[in-house]
């Protein structure tokens, strides 16, 4: 279980462009309440660094992000505010996999500007298989990612690969060197004007701030209610023991 004493978010920066490492590979970076605080600290550090051009966000070990920590999880409130907090950023975030993303991480993936993956990268929407659903995460999901693939991804909890996120809008690009696909992203970064950026950036998340403004106390209250939920609470310890749900045909 991660701690509040652990470092929890690398930080570098080379050129005008911070990296953010979700650093909790023990947990293989799951969404702990510590966790959720730290980056969100980090990225409002970056907002008023004029220093900072651009955020990556990526990670240590094989797991982007593994969604909710089940031992330790975030406040939904907290969770919505960091979401807003990558959309809202008035510098472009950009998120670099080079490992697999379930549940919540992919909540993250969608909150950044551009994404991108290695081809050896998995995702998941795990959430039906503990009896709860993708709510929170839905509100940066829903305006940028094809709904019928969602469909499917959300409903059904398998496993898709990096060709097929990109394929559907979860991913800008992907490739077998992510370092290499992200470089020419980097380098256009570093030669855009702040101003422009904070702009352009405005234009593109319009609609995804406007779905966190309408929907976001309703899918937060219904994160809580399904988390309470003795179904859930099933799905949860079924998770944790290894072993399959009550409900698994």
């Amino acid at each position: 279980m991660t701690t509040a004493t652990a470092p929890l978010i690398g930080r570098t920066r080379e050129r005008g462009v911070e990296t953010l490492s979700l650093d909790a590979p023990a947990t293989r970076n799951a969404l702990s309440s510590a966790l959720v605080g730290a980056l969100a600290g980090a990225l409002a550090d970056c907002a008023e660094d004029p220093g900072v051009r651009a955020v990556v966000l990526t990670h240590t070990g094989g797991t982007f992000c593994a969604g909710a920590d089940l031992r330790d999880p975030p406040d939904p409130d907290a969770f919505v505010g960091l979401l807003r907090r990558i959309v809202a950023l008035p510098k472009p975030v950009v998120a670099r996999v080079a490992g697999h993303v379930r549940a919540g991480g992919l909540g993250l993936l969608a909150a950044c500007d551009v994404t991108a993956a290695s081809t050896a990268s998995t995702f998941a929407f795990t959430e039906v298989r503990i009896g709860v659903a993708p709510a929170v995460i839905s509100l940066p999901l829903l305006p940028r990612t094809d709904p019928r693939a969602l469909a499917r991804y959300y409903l059904t909890g398998e496993r898709f690969d990096a060709p097929e996120a990109a394929r559907i809008g979860l991913l800008t690009t992907a490739g077998d060197d992510v370092d290499a696909v992200l470089e020419p992203v980097l380098e256009g970064l570093r030669r855009s004007a702040p101003q422009g950026l904070a702009e352009t950036k405005g234009l593109l998340t319009a609609r995804v701030l406007e779905a966190f403004d309408r929907d976001a106390a309703d899918l937060t209250a219904l994160s809580a209610r399904l988390f309470s939920t003795a179904e859930a609470r099933e799905g949860m310890t079924a998770f944790l023991e290894r072993r399959d749900p009550a409900w698994a045909l």
